[in-house]
């Protein structure tokens, strides 16, 4: 399997042999009087192991620690897009015309579906987004958890567990886990100010040259400790931000006889977020501890569709001369909160738990019309949302044991009850109705039809799990560990994952390391239960006609006559083995992974249909139109179990720190990804199912976005360097090239990114203990992805592909001042 290029390969390898060699270098400097810093690098972690004190280097499993200092470096104030900048594994694309998917972008680990890694919030799970992305972005069909819902300003560090652990933590840890620990604090605070806008020339298919200074954004953020008692906290944390929208689109050709000119509004949506969180601990009688958090946020957004021309049928003239650009505009609301209780009864550590979380989406669609009501439509449209939400129960218990082993036997076990509930309710008439008796013009809002009453969906579901996990250091070099899960859910059945994982240390300064685990991810309720409906118009006997485009849940009667199955939960099997070497400040580790994942859970392609177009057609017509129905369906399409795939790659991380005079430091990173995902197999409509010559459900576009859609190497350097008052942060960041396919039929029809390599800097200035002063530049050299072809983008929005690891906005400069206190 080739999944790196030579050049990827003598990058990694010429800064690796950089940071080897940099410690001599240094040597030389500081021998004339300052003695080089020799310590290591430890940092306790609490994800992927549950024996307490375990470092960073120590564990079986590779971890990631970004702590809030690096996070606060990044200029960018979303915590995903700094997450997806420091980790290599992480990608964070920035789609745009996706819907609410603009507003609610998704992240992804070692190339995986966003909803395949789990997400803690101090150990404990974090609920889903309750948008699921159906349209054509990274990760369609899931439904995933909303990172930038989290101020970074309220977490202490992140913990990135890069390892399969379903038998450890349960449902869609296939990739790996992402813990986000929040600030603790009982004193002192911080403000930071941050102020940034994107400065960028850039070319697309029909234009050589164009400048753009948009994106404004603006951050105001701060946190608070407060006592709680004696000894206990409440940390207070809270985030402003403002974001002007960003505009790449090319020119659109669709104007004649008026001249071309750009109509589309394709980059960052504009937003508006306020966020809320608290962390409080206190401790109580007889070494027990009372603990809670609680979070929330408002989210106003506005994206754009695609734009509608002037000469569009669906247009009003008398309304918008010069066509009109519909504008999506959600407020997303998110809520969490927390609370438990830890301490020790008879020799055991336990910690009982019960955290609620929910996120709504509401839709309204702004600066559009309804065209079967021209010309006395509405501009402004309700369109109806989503909802989630879900309460988890935990309890787990930890106990020691000695058995005559090197340390005592470490035994967790545990439970875990969840309740989960999805809602889809239904927007204003007008975002949906038809009027018939117009040919050529359309219903519902443009941009984004609403949800109909049909589509109101009301579903819960209930489920346990159970865990034991047993860690042995068997002798002082050899450490084993061992779990098992069994899961049940009420609307799919059972499960149990299991998991094996070693280590040996042959000598204080090098180990091995290896595990094999099996994983599942339950089937989303969004998935499950997803419905809307939409207008589209096919010709039928040369006369325009309306015929309705449906996604079913994969229950319903008409797509289980299509081939359709109650969808089951997805199943992996993990393989990793690597290498751990440290020594002073210095440390590196590789791990190589595969993952093999049956039934993944897709959504299918449109299945389309029509009563006088050939046999497949009328086949699928009358499937979707079964006796006693309108008639009028024309298109369907589900959710579906049926995609395998098979992902390798290697995990690089090389680190070298050094304490070089009593108040200088310098921290120098590699980290690398490369990966590689391959289909095995895909869906098919059943031999029973009565269509001549079934159209394919999962088709190349989607295969191959599973296949080439993220970076299969991505590398980044970070050099930090802080001297008395001054620090300067050097980053550069490498992305292989990524496909974004168009044609299900055509290979000219797919688009490039590119190799490309990212530049940042950020210098910074402390006046005194309290006030620092940082002036940085994202993507220094204002490097885009390769541009969309002409005759790939028809109506001049899509400049540049969505898939793009790095977004395609530009350079973005900054500036931010924090106070500490």
């Amino acid at each position: 399997m080739h999944i790196f290029s030579t050049r990827t390969a003598l990058l990694a390898f010429t800064s690796v042999g950089a940071l080897l060699a940099f410690p001599a270098v240094v040597s030389a400097q500081t021998a004339a009087g300052q003695e080089p810093d020799t310590t290591e690098i430890d940092e306790v972690i609490v994800t992927g192991t549950r024996v307490a004190g375990r470092t960073r280097l120590d564990t079986i499993a590779p971890v990631d620690v970004i702590s809030s200092e690096t996070l606060e470096r990044q200029g960018s104030t979303e915590l995903a897009q700094s997450l997806a900048n420091l980790a290599p594994s992480i990608s964070f694309s920035r789609p745009s015309i996706t819907d609410g998917t603009d507003t609610v972008r998704p992240a992804t680990l070692r190339g995986l579906a966003p909803d395949q890694t789990l997400v803690l919030v101090n150990g404990t799970r974090r609920h889903s987004s309750a948008l699921v992305n159906v349209n054509g972005s990274i990760g369609r069909g899931s439904a995933a958890v909303d990172l930038n819902a989290i101020p970074s300003i309220a977490i202490d560090r992140v913990e990135v567990l890069r390892e399969g652990a379903s038998a450890q933590y349960g449902s869609d840890a296939i990739a790996g886990v992402i813990n986000l620990r929040l600030r603790e604090a009982r004193s002192g605070g911080a403000a930071v100010f941050t102020l940034g806008q994107y400065f960028t020339d850039f070319a697309t298919a029909r234009l050589p040259s164009r400048s753009e200074e948009d994106g404004q954004t603006f951050t105001a953020a701060g946190w608070q400790g407060l006592p709680l008692g004696e000894e206990g906290f409440l940390t207070v944390s809270a985030e402003y931000r403002d974001r002007g929208f960003t505009s790449r689109g090319d020119l659109d050709p669709r104007l004649a006889p008026r001249p071309a000119r750009i109509t589309s509004r394709y980059g960052d949506p504009e937003t508006t977020d306020a966020t809320l969180y608290l962390n409080a601990g206190i401790p109580l009688q007889n070494d027990f501890e009372l603990y809670g958090f609680a979070g929330y946020q408002n989210r106003e957004a506005e994206s754009a569709a695609t734009p509608r021309t002037w000469n569009n049928p669906n247009n009003d003239l008398a309304v918008y001369p010069d066509g009109f650009l519909p504008l999506i505009a959600p407020t997303v609301e998110d809520f969490t909160a927390g609370a438990g209780i830890k301490g020790q009864i008879a020799g055991f550590d336990m910690d009982l738990n019960l955290v609620f979380g929910s996120n709504e989406v509401a839709y309204r669609v702004e600066d559009s019309l309804n065209g079967s009501l021209v010309p006395n439509s509405p501009t402004s449209f309700d369109a109806g949302g989503l909802a989630y939400d879900q309460f988890v129960l935990g309890l787990d218990v930890v106990r020691r044991y000695d058995i005559g082993l090197f340390e005592p036997l470490n035994v967790a076990f545990g439970a875990e009850a969840r309740r989960e509930h999805f809602e889809i309710f239904a927007g204003e008439l007008a975002s949906y109705q038809f009027v018939p008796g117009r040919p050529g013009t359309g219903a519902g809002s443009q941009g984004f039809i609403g949800f109909r009453p049909s589509n109101e969906v009301d579903e819960n579901r209930h489920s346990y799990g159970v865990y034991v996990d047993v860690d042995a250091q068997v002798t002082e070099q050899f450490n084993v560990n061992g779990a098992v899960r069994f899961e049940d859910f009420s609307d799919f059945g059972n499960t149990t994952t299991g998991k094996i994982a070693g280590r040996y240390d042959f000598t204080d300064s090098f180990a091995l390391r290896a595990a094999a685990s099996t994983g599942f991810r339950a089937p989303a309720l969004q998935q499950s239960y997803f419905t809307a409906t939409a207008i589209n118009f096919i010709i039928i006997g040369g006369v325009s006609t309306p015929v309705e485009v449906t996604t079913f849940p994969a229950t319903d009667p008409v797509a289980q006559s299509l081939g359709a199955r109650p969808l089951e939960a997805e199943e992996s099997t993990n393989f990793s083995a690597g290498l751990v070497f440290h020594t002073g400040p210095f440390e590196l580790t590789i791990d190589a992974y595969k993952i093999e994942i049956t039934d993944r859970i897709v959504l299918s392609e449109n299945l389309l249909g029509s009563p006088t177009g050939n046999a497949t057609a009328v086949a699928i017509y009358n499937l979707l139109n079964p006796p006693g129905s309108s008639g009028s369906v024309g298109g369907g399409r589900f959710f579906i179990n049926g995609v395998d795939t098979t992902t390798e790659g290697v995990d690089i991380v090389a680190r070298y720190r050094h304490d070089y005079s009593p108040t200088g430091r310098v921290d120098f990173t590699l980290a690398g990804n490369l990966n590689s995902t391959d289909v095995t197999r895909v869906p098919a409509i059943p031999t029973g199912v009565p269509i001549p010559n079934p159209p394919a459900l999962f088709d190349r576009i989607n295969v191959l976005t599973f296949e080439e859609g993220t970076p299969k190497e991505k590398f980044v350097f970070t050099a930090d360097l802080d001297d008395g008052p001054l620090g300067v942060t050097f980053k550069t960041q490498y992305f292989s090239d990524v496909l974004h396919p168009f044609s299900n039929t055509n290979p000219a029809f797919d688009v490039h990114t590119g190799d490309k390599v990212l530049l940042d800097f950020e210098g910074r200035y402390d006046f005194n203990d309290r006030v620092q002063l940082a002036v940085g530049v994202n993507n220094a050299t204002d490097e885009y992805p390769d541009f969309t072809p002409a005759a790939v983008n028809s109506n001049g929005a899509l400049a540049f592909s969505n898939y793009s690891p790095f977004g395609f906005n530009g350079r973005f400069v900054y500036g931010r001042l924090s106070l500490s206190w």
